[in-house]
C-alpha cells in the first residue's frame, strides 16, 4: 500500500519512519509513505501556502492552488487515483475498525493542515474523507498522520517481532473490542508487590480466565461504552454476563 503525505514539515517524519519496530513495515515498502511539500509547487518570491481568511479574524489558512498542485504531482508519480484524507476535527474519530480499514485498503493521501485549516473550497473540490483523532486541537496534521500510518503498520503481516502480538492489543475483535488486561514481567515481586499467582502456575486454562475476568473488570471500570457495544454485537458469553453482574 502506498500513502503520501502533504505536510509543510516532511522533516518531522524522518525520525517516525526510521525508529522503532514499525520501520520494518516503511523500509520493507510493505507501507509505502511519500512525503511532498506543497511549498515545492507553490509560485512567487516567497513560494507562499497560505494567507489571512476572508472576513478577519486571528490566524492563518492554508492556500488552496498549493494544495491541488500537489495532488497533481502525486497523481503523475502514482498513475492512478486515491483516496485523500484530511485530518481534522469534523472528521470520523480514529478507532481500530478505521484503522483495519484503511490497513486493508491500497492507501491513501494524507492532509496535514496548519495553521487554522484548509481552505474549505479544496475540501469540498478534493477530500473524501476527514479523520480526528480526539476531542482537542493539535498544531497540524502531522501527529494524526504518524498515529494512523503507526497503527496501519502494525497491521500488516511480518512487522511485529510476534505475528500473533496485535491480535491482543485493546479494540481488537480478538478480544471482542474489549480493553487488555494488565501485563507483569520480572522481578516476581517488585516495591512489595507480587505478580498475581495465576500467572505463575502454567496451568493455561485458567490464566486465560484470569486474563479475561481482567479484560472485564478494566473495560466495565473505565470503558463501559465497549461493555455496551460488545453486549450490542453479542460477544459477551453468559459467564461473561455472570462476572459483569458480580462487579455492580
Amino acid at each position: 500500500m502506498r500513502f503520501d503525505v502533504v505536510t509543510l514539515f516532511p522533516e518531522l517524519f524522518a525520525p517516525f519512519l526510521t525508529t522503532g519496530i514499525t520501520r520494518r513495515a516503511y523500509s520493507s515498502g510493505a507501507v509505502d509513505v511519500h512525503l511532498f511539500n506543497p511549498r515545492d509547487v507553490a509560485t512567487g518570491n516567497y513560494r507562499r501556502v497560505d494567507d489571512r481568511t476572508f472576513g478577519g479574524g486571528p490566524g492563518m489558512v492554508m492556500m488552496p492552488e498549493p494544495l491541488a498542485k500537489t495532488l497533481e504531482v502525486i497523481a503523475t508519480e502514482r498513475g492512478y487515483t486515491a483516496k485523500v484524507v484530511l485530518f481534522s476535527p469534523v472528521g470520523q474519530r480514529l478507532n481500530h475498525d478505521l484503522v483495519q480499514k484503511w490497513a486493508n485498503s491500497d492507501g491513501a493521501i494524507l492532509i496535514c493542515g496548519r495553521y487554522e485549516g484548509v481552505d474549505q473550497r479544496f475540501v469540498d473540490a478534493h477530500v473524501d474523507e476527514q479523520i480526528s483523532i480526539g476531542d482537542f486541537v493539535l498544531s497540524g496534521g502531522e501527529l494524526p498522520a504518524m498515529a494512523l500510518l503507526d497503527a496501519v503498520a502494525r497491521l500488516q503481516p511480518d512487522i511485529l517481532g510476534d505475528a500473533d502480538s496485535h491480535h491482543f492489543d485493546s479494540f481488537n475483535p480478538a478480544l471482542d473490542g474489549l480493553l487488555d488486561c494488565p501485563h507483569y514481567t520480572r522481578p516476581e515481586e517488585w516495591a512489595g508487590q507480587a505478580v498475581p499467582e495465576v500467572l505463575l502456575s502454567g496451568h493455561h486454562v485458567n490464566i486465560a480466565r484470569w486474563r479475561r475476568e481482567q479484560q472485564l473488570r478494566l473495560t466495565s471500570r473505565y470503558r463501559p461504552d465497549l461493555i455496551l457495544a460488545a453486549r450490542a454485537a453479542g460477544r459477551l458469553s453468559p459467564k461473561d454476563e455472570a462476572l459483569l453482574k458480580s462487579l455492580l
